[in-house]
């Protein structure tokens, strides 16, 4: 399986602190936020990982990130000349995908959870995961039956089915570069990955599991502070 962090985009919520750098370039604590995200991926068994960026940015990453020798993967770049939609990943990375699954994560999705045995197991189809929030209306929101079988996914419903947010990472199989490409753009002119997940509920193809860890969205800055906290507490404890 390859693997794919999105870090693109304008990032304007975390405005003036991205005014010259990228969000995914911030510090959440004692490591720039893209380190998270990779972390993630390598250490779920992810070794060929495709870092997409915004044109401006693109030579700190490179300059930050290298090859992936320094995490043990094999990094590889591509431009994402306009922000897209989350979607519009799978078509930026068609070429670095090829034939494999894929698993995508978002730059500023920040876990403490440990994905290896749902990776490890992926087959085919869709999977996404959730985590139940308090908030549920900020974000993607997923409801299912007792058996775990998906029954609907909604992007910021005003009136949410459940209390359980898509998080920021997002496993398929090759079918979704070419679903991808056929999505059409939302009212805001991108190509939505809940539009994508819902390609694969019609196909009866879309998994979800629930994660007990920490999750953050660390694109505002009450995510950026909460979770600069939460991992400056947890390296006093692994230090103690």
């Amino acid at each position: 399986m390859k693997g794919i962090v999105l870090a693109g985009g304008k990032a304007t919520r975390l405005r003036p602190l991205t005014k010259v750098t990228s969000k995914q370039l911030l510090p959440v604590y004692n490591k720039p936020m893209i380190f998270y995200p990779l972390e993630t991926l390598v250490k779920a068994g992810i070794e060929e990982i495709l870092i997409i960026v915004a044109p401006e940015h693109a030579g700190h990453f490179m300059h930050l990130l290298g090859s992936g020798k320094d995490f043990g993967a094999k990094f590889s770049y591509a431009i994402q000349e306009e922000p897209r939609g989350l979607a519009d990943a799978f078509i930026v990375g068609e070429d670095f995908i090829g034939e494999e699954s894929v698993a995508m994560i978002l730059g500023d999705n920040i876990f403490d959870h440990d994905f290896t045995k749902q990776i490890k197991s992926f087959e085919k189809g869709g999977m996404v995961f959730a985590k139940e929030v308090e908030d549920p209306e900020r974000f993607g929101v997923v409801d299912f039956d007792d058996k775990m079988s998906v029954l609907s996914i909604e992007e910021k419903p005003t009136k949410p089915k459940s209390n359980y947010a898509v998080v920021g990472l997002y496993v398929y199989d090759n079918q979704v570069i070419q679903l991808a490409k056929n999505l059409k753009p939302s009212a805001r002119g991108e190509i939505e990955i809940t539009d994508l997940n819902n390609v694969f509920l019609q196909m009866k193809e879309l998994k979800v599991n629930i994660i007990e860890g920490v999750w953050e969205d660390a694109g505002t800055f009450e995510g950026l502070l909460s979770i600069s906290n939460i991992m400056a507490e947890k390296a006093k404890q692994t230090v103690s």
